[in-house]
């Protein structure tokens, strides 16, 4: 197994969780190296406080009548029960001088056992009491070691407090470890998220490369790089696709506009007749085909060009107004409700499309009646367009929506159909991030559901 490196992602996840491990273990260290109940040097203020006591003992012993043993117990005895400091004195072996005095032998023994060197004096709290020591006593000729003990008033700090706590002690742990998890957590989703937003980018068509996924940990970097790659292989591919397209296009318009200008040359000598107007007929089909067939093609290369912020009303309102006219032309109608007061941002002319393909189609194939009805949840819009024809076989309610699908050929030659409407329809709304939905509806013919995200 390789070691990591910290430009991998791997390698960063193994630091931070170091990084935390160790951060902790030092808050936790540094608490306990502050808490007073542990074993520390006495501070240099308060040492020579207590030498400069010891000092005085000294003097005052040396003036006193026997042993020195006697004497520091005659002292010991003459404190006041209730004094907030208090003296103790051992033997240099760190033999108690009075252990039935005070209650607090115990403890006494215990710190005298951990402290007995005068030149490193130490001290350590014991309950409410500090203990301090030891400090060397001499009359002269002979010696003996003196402790302090003072009453501890203060609380110790939260953080030494904590340490007796084990939920507080967890409760901090989490709280010094959770800033650098968050950053971990927004490290390792950053690059994760750039690549959503490029892979949502190319869902609606835009091929561009970033330049920035290439940057971050060497994994997300790898995926970036490789990402960048099939973008640029699908713009060439596409390209290639559009000219050839294109070629195609002039290859075959070129003779169509021939064919078409010798069928009315012998139209003008020969005068009208069934298989010359068939010719013609087929001819502009043909041509219309080939029209639809490029209109679909940029379509789906240039869909991401001249995107711009545009209301409902003035994206669909001069269409619905056109279509209704239309409708009524072919002695049928059309109605629409209020168009939503709300905003969308796209390609204005491949919207329009969409929804005119949709419209056009149900003029087409209703009976008498088309409507239109825009519906707003949020900022999910719906637009449903149902017409009361025949409607379709319901297997092949998904099918429609194929590039040149025909339900019935003989309905769609005679209704001049390429069988490309639908699928502009449905190519744009893929582009907007958007949907087309067929369904049978209670007029008995389709409806097409066109659902789109609004600005507001």
């Amino acid at each position: 197994m390789k070691l990591p490196t910290i430009k991998s992602l791997y390698g960063r996840i193994f630091a931070i969780f170091w990084l935390t491990l160790l951060l902790v273990l030092i808050a936790v260290l540094a608490a306990q190296h502050s808490d007073p109940r542990q074993q520390h040097t006495v501070p240099t203020g308060m040492q020579t406080e207590f030498k400069a006591l010891a000092q005085r003992v000294s003097e005052e012993v040396s003036e006193m009548r026997g042993s020195l043993k006697q004497k520091l117990l005659r002292l010991q005895r003459q404190q006041p029960e209730r004094k907030p400091m208090k003296i103790y004195f051992t033997t240099l072996d760190g033999e108690l001088l009075d252990r039935g005095h005070h209650g607090g032998s115990r403890m006494l023994k215990n710190f005298t056992t951990l402290a007995d060197d005068p030149e490193d004096p130490m001290q350590r709290l014991y309950g409410k009491w500090m203990l301090a020591g030891p400090f060397l006593i001499d009359d002269g000729s002979a010696q003996a070691l003196m402790y302090v003990g003072k009453l501890w008033r203060d609380k110790p700090p939260f953080y030494v407090q904590i340490l007796d706590r084990p939920f507080q002690l967890l409760l901090v742990t989490m709280v010094v470890s959770t800033p650098l998890l968050l950053w971990l957590a927004w490290a390792v989703t950053r690059p994760a998220r750039r690549l959503q937003a490029a892979a949502e980018r190319v869902g609606e068509g835009r091929f561009e490369t970033d330049p920035s996924l290439e940057k971050g940990p060497r994994e997300f970097a790898q995926a970036g790089a490789s990402f960048n790659q099939m973008v640029t292989a699908l713009n060439q591919m596409i390209s290639g696709q559009q000219r050839l397209l294109s070629d195609i296009s002039h290859e075959l318009r070129s003779p169509l506009t021939r064919l078409r200008m010798a069928n009315a040359l012998a139209i003008r000598k020969q005068g009208e007749s069934t298989d010359l107007a068939r010719i013609d007929t087929e001819a502009e089909r043909m041509e219309q085909m080939i029209a639809d067939l490029l209109s679909l093609s940029r379509m789906q290369l240039n869909s991401h060009a001249e995107r711009e912020v545009l209301t409902l009303a003035e994206l669909w309102e001069t269409l619905l107004e056109d279509a209704e006219f239309e409708a009524g032309e072919s002695g049928k109608t059309l109605v629409y409700n209020t168009i939503p007061d709300a905003s969308i941002e796209g390609n204005g002319n491949l919207l329009c499309s969409a929804l005119e393909n949709v419209v056009r189609n149900a003029i087409k194939y209703a009976d008498t009646k088309v409507e239109v009805s825009f519906t707003q949840r949020g900022r999910e819009l719906t637009v449903s367009v149902s017409d009361d024809g025949e409607g379709v076989p319901e297997e092949m309610l998904d099918d429609i929506f194929r590039p040149f699908y025909r339900v019935s050929t003989a309905r769609d030659r005679q209704s001049g159909g390429t069988g490309l409407g639908l699928a502009i329809t449905d190519s744009a709304m893929r582009q907007h991030n958007g949907s087309a939905k067929a369904s049978l509806n209670r007029l008995g013919g389709l409806t097409v559901d066109l659902t789109l995200k609004t600005l507001s």
